[in-house]
């Protein structure tokens, strides 16, 4: 769950935690003994307040890493195999570690990613990960893999379902997780008459299943083998018997009732009832912990104080269940993933109709959180958190469940029982008495017919997400058909989890078989749930369908039932196959070289599968080192009246307050080329929340947030602007106009048939990479000297500013970066801030100072992809050539400038996208805001230009009566033809690949299949899309396209290259190597990059643009061509088959220079603003995208069912890493264009925050949001005659994500027949207005937005109008 956007008083610490009183009667140890990779691992020294994650990086297994802090992202996973008191089985738990408490662990034995295999002896796992080019930036790795041995360690022959499942808790930003999961799939096997409906595969049910005969969708093999799992070629097999075992010692172990602790905090773990009970009578405020998936998130984001706490996880009176006559008994501390198995076993047990209850449960918990969470979450800490949008809790209440709370009293246990209605008693708030713990939940059965139970969920994505809305609903009748019980809950709706009192009023009594009553209970929900449209969480029409039409979605499956008359394309719910993929694997072999064109791993792959590979944070700590917390703000614009420290320096630990008075002097705290408007720390006014104030430098990450945390800083709060509407309002602008003529558009529009206008509008997106941004600063002692590693894509720029803080020359400072976690933009800029202020840290304190920033710290304060708004106006005949066209683009660029003005230029490059446009007009400006500055992002505005074409493109197509893919053909570029900045278009294939493609989708006649679906589906449409792209290769600022790069040959014949362009998962190492290789004529082995420094490159361009391996590979092969020229002497005397060790050997003697400085710089470019001259761009990469989806018009909810994608990315020179490439960034692409929407808080003492700081508001895609089925091409067979990059490649890693929105698009097509079913169509030839029927659509097409934009009745109804002034909750900017 993210952090609270509500600060909350945090508990007191009680004086007396050193020791203990004497009313507690049990005898405590005070020794952790667990095992830790198979060694026996015995504590006695232990620091109560450290997680499982600080203690594993602490003592140098820094493998697992962290990602988010609230086990969101799966980064941090760690297997931990235990006896399991419900079961009696050994399991192997998948468990986040960030959230573990160490107390977890005793009696335990923990499995890292350095336990399971190592570079030179990997696991299979590891090995087929690696080797499938699963694998980008590494930082998430390591989690998946344990993710993926956890699976394989409980169940070595998994089915394809299970391997989707596994990996429900982890994110991976950078490959589209398809080459994930064609590695994991390796490891399945698939049971002989096993059919694609079966629970196995993660289907309702086969009929096999049920004791029934044949099964049509059954393997035929004729045997009762299973299909033997796929083992690839050269791959190490995978032996069960050769895993860690389960330590013999452990199986003995007694387990003891602990307790340790410190001045500030205790910890007791029971193992008996008893015990726990004793110690809450004691201390009745003592934090009871299961899971700790809720209480470390308080902790960590809210710094709540919890100083007894109890770990009752190793009680196992607790974690029992029986099955009795009516209902089932289950422990509150079982876990959820034994409460899943449980419920399976309750419905074999009572079977299907007696055991509804239990197949809800099991519903609910299948979508809830990750299988990390699950794995340690348990019922009663879900119930006694009190969430308003619990997953579980409506289940319980509509069950009419009651809970068992115990006690000690003074005559022994105390049993209260208390009924589900009476347990939430407000916000967060329950009827548990305080000295009591929940120990059981006693779930009833339901009848053998005439009752129906059902449980629904609705959230922004289907895996590990936290509900909008949920649901259950149980209805039972009488033998006439009346509801003589019902019970109708939701979650999400109100402060609380509630019965809806008016609908179950109403129902009661009525005759369930008739129109009328469900639209008395439809009637009833809307009195129940009368949400104003300003009401906390917002959204409030799309919460008032949702919770209307799942109980539309239940009245007809009962219908259904009952054999009356029903709506029965209601009640099915969207679900999704297996997904499946292919890619070309021959599209190099034209071009094939000995080391270029070969679709080789990633390089540091192995390293990264097996946790050996290191970023900055891994780098064990430097004697004397201190750690950085950044002060920031928590206004969005106010005066700074005044910072006091004083209560952080007196906090143990805490070393020094470091602000703007410790510049050398005032133009040293302002940053930010060309203006040099944005100031390190703030000065005498607040332009943003999370704008940093000052950093506290202590002991410990720890001790130094603590301090953070208790500088007051006094504020007097200024009027705020967020939004670009607010912004042009107010004109609010920075000092930038650009615009783009071409012909004539006044003239154009009088010669069109008709004229057009309309909006376009799109919001930002989070990059979210796994890592975030970390500086390492080492003061050197000597002439001013620091050397700074830091997780940035711009070490050039982190070496200028920090010799700027410093005030020193930059030949004294060196910055070092070994790789990145995932970077795309958001590291090019903003993370000079964060190595700058380190830096002067370091220096001021003279001792070495690290900042890790947290998720959150990062989210706030680095900026993302800019929010755009186009408002367009297009001239066009009714042949559908388009004759002219204005664009007026404006972008937020938040609070300062940053690479605004470029982000915004390219995005006017790119508003033609493929489209020729005789005449045409597009002007730009920036718009400021008080949000923190927005800055690069994968793409750099081309993604915006072309989601406005592509918008205005949809539009007049409606308008025109025309289906959009005619529409877009007819005004396709040709070879030759000139952009709107006058460039010329040559080797233009992308007629050629929409030719292609359009064959290879089969796109004709799936969309003569989708119009025949849409007929015959009311709550069920499918859309398809075809989108073109093009996008310029080069940076905008002409100074950007230079690179350099030298290139050592060692005596041993070995290579060492070094270049100025950052590895960060893109594999540009990887191809950088073999260039060189390839260039050398040595083996790719012999090739190698150490790291990335200011100190062998000098004045490099930051890594992006998409043009660094065209830079960097050029510099690369220059510098191999004058060593191949100085070598040339010696290859012709030695021969052929001389090596390059004899090569190089020879040539040392003969004192011949080795080493060589390589250069290049892009020819031929240089664009003339204004002018509208030169060449904007070195070329073009291209690609086509067709995408289908299907949505559920009841809920918003959707799925892509195929994406087709063709990339024409030249001559590769590693297909498997273009390949990723593409996948990655249409991934990223689909989640900026669907489901990323960052909001910010309007109202409270948090105002003008970000609210989405987190995985658990901002959502990104996850594994089983990627195509269903998904094939991806590179274009081959053509000539590249006009393309002079290295080895003829193009660039690929930004080019591939605006085909994401081809799933935006495929969205909006199928809206389009979900309202033609209404009458609701865009009027031929209208020209606006409200009633012209036509499709307006936001990006991103968020479920709430797709449920919105229908007009069936029951959105209709529940359509909720602001009051005069009133707003929305949220600000979406």
């Amino acid at each position: 769950m993210a952090p609270s956007a509500v600060s909350v008083e945090s508990g007191v610490a009680s004086p007396d935690l050193g020791s203990l009183p004497r009313s507690l009667t049990t005898t405590f140890d005070d020794t952790l003994r667990f095992y830790l990779n198979g060694t026996r691992v015995v504590l006695d020294d232990i620091d109560p307040e450290i997680t499982l994650l600080e203690y594993l990086r602490g003592i140098g297994l820094t493998g697992t890493k962290l990602g988010c802090g609230e086990g969101g992202c799966g980064a941090c996973t760690v297997v931990v195999s235990q006896f399991n008191p419900t079961t009696n089985k050994i399991y192997h738990a998948s468990v986040n570690a960030c959230l573990a408490p160490l107390v977890s662990v005793d009696g335990k034995h923990v499995i890292t990613v350095e336990g399971i295999g190592n570079v030179k002896k990997p696991h299979p796992a590891q090995e087929r990960v690696a080797k499938g080019n699963g694998s980008q930036c590494g930082f998430c790795t390591p989690g998946i893999v344990m993710s993926l041995y956890a699976l394989l360690r409980n169940n070595d022959s998994p089915s394809e379902h299970d391997v989707e499942e596994a990996f429900d808790g982890n994110l991976c930003r950078c490959t589209g997780y398809r080459p994930i999961l064609d590695a994991a799939h390796t490891f399945t096997k698939k049971a002989p008459a096993a059919c694609g409906n079966s629970k196995a595969n993660g289907g309702n049910g086969c009929c096999m299943e049920g004791g029934g005969g044949g099964c049509g969708g059954a393997n035929k093999n004729g045997d009762d083998q299973p299909i033997k799992r796929f083992m690839p070629p050269g791959f190490i097999a995978y032996n069960p018997e050769t895993e860690l075992i389960f330590p013999p010692a452990l199986k003995k172990q007694e387990f003891r009732p602990l307790s340790f602790g410190n001045k500030r905090k205790r910890w007791f773990r029971p193992t008996k009832l008893e015990q726990l009970l004793e110690i809450k009578k004691v201390y009745p405020d003592a934090k009871i912990i299961g899971g700790s998936t809720e209480t470390q998130i308080e902790i960590k984001f809210k710094a709540f104080q919890f100083p007894i706490s109890v770990f009752v996880g190793d009680i196992p009176e607790l974690r029992q269940y029986s099955f009795k006559e009516n209902h089932i008994e289950v422990g509150g501390n079982i876990t959820l993933t034994d409460l899943e198995n449980v419920c399976q076993e309750a419905i074999r047990h009572y079977g299907e109709k007696r055991g509804q209850i239990f197949n809800a449960i099991y519903k609910q918990l299948k979508y809830f959180a990750g299988r990390q969470i699950r794995n340690v979450g348990t019922p009663a800490g879900n119930l006694v958190t009190a969430s308003p949008i619990s997953d579980l809790n409506p289940v319980l209440l509509a069950a009419d469940a009651v809970l068992v709370a115990k006690s000690l009293g003074d005559d022994g246990i105390v049993e209260t029982k208390i009924p589900m209605a009476q347990f939430f008693t407000g916000y967060r708030r329950t009827a548990l008495p305080q000295d009591a713990i929940l120990a059981a939940i006693r779930v009833p059965l339901t009848l053998e017919n005439n009752e129906l139970f059902r449980a629904y969920k609705q959230a922004k994505r289907k895996d590990d997400d936290i509900a909008i809305v949920t649901s259950a609903f149980r209805v039972r009748l009488n033998e006439d058909g009346i509801v003589d019980q019902c019970n109708l809950v939701y979650g999400g709706m109100a402060p609380a989890t509630v019965a809806a009192k008016t609908a179950n009023s109403y129902l009661l009594g009525k005759k369930f078989a008739e129109q009328e009553t469900l639209e008395g209970v439809m009637n009833a929900l809307e009195r129940d749930f009368n949400l104003s449209f300003s009401v906390p969480g917002g959204m409030a029409t799309y919460r008032k369908s949702l919770a209307i039409g799942l109980f539309y979605r239940f009245y007809h499956e009962f219908m259904l039932i009952l054999g009356s008359n029903a709506d029965k394309e209601a009640v099915p719910e969207l679900e999704r196959e297996i997904s499946t993929g292919q890619e070309d694997k021959e599209a190099a072999s034209a071009y094939l070289q000995e080391t270029v064109g070969k679709s080789n791993p990633h390089l540091a792959a192995l390293k990264q599968v097996t946790g050996e590979a290191q970023y900055t944070d891994d780098i064990p700590p430097l004697k004397n080192e201190l750690y950085g917390c950044l002060v920031l703000s928590t206004k969005a614009h106010a005066k700074l009246l005044s910072v006091d420290a004083s209560a952080a320096l007196d906090i143990p630990g805490v070393v020094k307050y470091i602000d703007k008075n410790d510049m050398p002097n005032a133009a040293a705290n302002h940053w930010g080329a060309p203006h040099y408007q944005e100031v390190f720390f703030a000065e005498d006014t607040i332009y943003t929340a999370g704008q940093p104030i000052g950093l506290i430098v202590a002991t410990s990450a720890a001790r130094a947030a603590e301090g953070a945390r208790a500088v007051k800083v006094k504020y007097e709060e200024l009027p705020a602007i967020y939004t670009i509407e607010e912004a042009i309002e107010k004109e609010s602008f920075f000092d930038f106009f650009r615009e783009i003529k071409k012909g004539d558009t006044k003239e154009g529009f009088e010669n069109s048939d008709y004229v057009f206008s309309g909006v376009a509008r799109m919001g930002g997106q989070e990059h979210f990479y796994l890592e975030t941004n970390a500086t390492l600063a080492i003061p050197k002692h000597e002439d001013g000297e620091m050397e700074i590693i830091s997780s940035t894509q711009n070490p050039n720029e982190a070496q200028a500013y920090a010799a700027r803080v410093l005030d020193v020359a930059a030949n004294k400072i060196v910055v070092k970066v070994k790789r990145l976690g995932g970077g795309f933009g958001g590291k090019e800029t903003r993370s000079v801030q964060l190595s700058s202020i380190i830096a002067l840290a370091a220096q001021k304190t003279g001792r070495p100072v690290r900042c890790m920033l947290t998720r959150e710290e990062d989210m706030v304060t680095s900026g993302q992809r800019h929010p755009f708004l186009g408002r367009w106006k297009m001239g066009v005949n009714k042949d559908g050539k388009i004759q002219a066209l204005e664009v007026d683009i404006f972008s937020n660029g938040g609070w300062c400038w940053d690479l605004s003005a470029a982000v915004c230029e390219r995005a006017m490059t790119h508003s033609d996208n493929c489209y020729n446009i005789p005449n045409m007009h597009v002007t730009g400006r920036i718009c400021k805001t008080n949000t923190m500055s927005n800055t690069a992002f994968r793409g750099f505005g081309g993604p915006q230009g072309m989601f406005i074409a592509e918008s205005y493109m949809n539009e007049v197509a409606d308008r025109l009566g025309m289906p959009v893919e005619r529409f877009r053909e007819i005004n396709l570029y040709k070879p030759g033809e000139r952009t709107h900045f006058n460039q010329e278009l040559n080797d233009w294939h992308v007629p050629l690949m929409w030719e292609q493609i359009m064959k290879e989708a089969e796109y004709e006649s799936r969309r003569e299949a989708i119009a025949k679906y849409n007929a015959e589906h009311k709550w069920r449409k499918r859309g398809l899309a075809i989108i073109p792209t093009k996008f310029g290769i080069s940076f905008t600022a002409l100074w950007f396209n230079q690179a350099g790069a030298l290139v050592h040959i060692y005596h041993d014949g070995s290579v060492l290259v070094a270049h100025g362009g950052t590895e960060m998962g893109q594999g540009l190492h990887t191809k950088m190597t073999q260039i060189a290789a390839q260039a050398l004529n040595v083996p790719l082995e012999n090739v190698f990059i150490s790291e990335t420094a200011t100190n062998t490159v000098a004045n490099a361009s930051a890594t992006a643009a998409s043009a660094s391996s065209d830079l960097n590979g050029y510099a690369i092969y220059n510098a191999c061509q004058q060593l191949n020229e100085r070598l040339a002497p010696y290859r012709e005397k030695l021969g052929p088959d001389a090596t390059m060790k004899d090569i190089a050997h020879a040539a040392y003697f003969d004192r011949v220079n080795l080493s060589a400085q390589g250069f290049y710089k892009t020819p031929e470019i240089g664009y003339t603003w204004g002018e509208n001259k030169g060449k904007m761009f070195f070329y073009f990469t291209q690609g086509v995208a067709v995408a289908e989806v299907e949505i559920d018009t009841l809920t918003g909810t959707w799925t892509c069912l195929r994406a087709d994608i063709k990339m024409d990315v030249g001559q590769s020179i590693n297909p498997a890493i273009d390949y990723g490439q593409i996948q990655g960034a249409f991934v990223q692409g689909l989640g900026l264009f669907t489901m990323e929407e960052s909001l910010w808080m309007r109202y409270g003492p948090m105002a003008g925050n970000l609210f989405t700081r987190g995985p658990g508001t901002y959502k990104i895609p996850g594994f089983r949001d990627i195509p269903q089925q998904w094939n991806v091409s590179l274009l081959k067979g053509v000539e590249w005659k006009e393309l002079r990059t290295i080895q003829r490649s193009r660039g690929v890693g930004e080019p591939p994500l605006f085909m994401g929105s081809a799933v935006f698009f495929a969205i909006r097509d199928a809206l389009k027949a979900a309202r033609a079913q209404y009458g609701v169509k865009a009027k031929v030839g209208a020209e606006g207005g409200e009633d012209d029927g036509l499709l307006r659509l936001e990006s991103p097409a968020t479920p709430e937005r797709i449920r919105l934009a229908c007009v069936d009745p029951i959105v209709e109804r529940a359509r909720v109008l602001p009051k005069e002034g009133e707003k929305s909750f949220f600000i979406a900017i």
